[in-house]
């Protein structure tokens, strides 16, 4: 236990220095909340309907831009060959590390939400439902890239390819999480629905995800 609070601590460490990947994250996030207006218009009905999906977009993109660096990093300096061969479960080792990931690059930007969330004109409740559907599903979307940066660890410039494996399999993610969102808008279905299905997501990718990279790395190690 000591050893992964040790491993978290590390990891979380790495994300926040400068050129670990979270802060570019945030700064990307706050980039593309701010330039939609720019480009959709002065018109604020549209801007708070679309709202809930362009912080949902915006998001989806941050955390993409920082996963290629999961586990890179290991992979050059040879901390991969000692986790590898380390006592802990690799498993359990890619769920530090992923929890780790997100609570440098997801969790600011579910803080950040609510005060970018003014640029779009958006509801208070909008605003709520939103953030709580971001943090709900933003490890969601951690656990999923997991695989693909596993999967593209031993590549020098993977990121590309990254992100063309893990998009596809955000799509749900993201059809539930702006669904939640919106329905506390237009009413038609309950928000209680869509986020319960988006909650289970986020169940299955924190339990498949760290398994299917794991097995991901071994193969690559080999």
């Amino acid at each position: 236990m000591n050893a992964l609070l040790a491993l978290f601590a590390r990891e979380w460490k790495l994300a926040v220095r400068v050129g670990g990947g979270a802060l570019m994250g945030a700064l990307f996030f706050l980039i593309v909340v701010t330039v939609v207006p720019f480009g959709v218009g002065p018109d604020l009905n549209l801007l708070s309907r679309i709202g809930p999906a362009i912080l949902w977009i915006g998001a989806l993109l941050a955390t993409l831009l920082s996963l290629d660096r999961l586990f890179q990093v290991d992979r050059d300096d040879g901390g991969l060959d000692l986790i590898l061969m380390g006592e802990s479960p690799l498993e359990l080792v890619v769920l530090v590390k992923c929890l780790a990931h997100w609570a440098a690059t997801g969790l600011p930007l579910v803080i950040a939400s609510p005060l970018l969330a003014i640029f779009m004109n958006m509801e208070p409740i909008a605003i709520g439902a939103t953030t709580l559907t971001l943090l709900v599903g933003t490890p969601a979307l951690t656990f999923t890239g997991a695989i693909g940066a596993a999967l593209t660890v031993t590549l020098k410039r993977g990121g590309l390819l990254l992100a063309i494996l893990v998009l596809p399999l955000t799509v749900p993610v993201m059809i539930f999480g702006v669904s939640s969102a919106t329905a506390v808008l237009y009413g038609g279905m309950p928000f209680t629905t869509p986020f319960a299905i988006l909650a289970a997501l986020g169940l299955f990718a924190m339990v498949l995800g760290p398994v299917a990279a794991a097995a991901a790395l071994r193969h690559a190690g080999e």
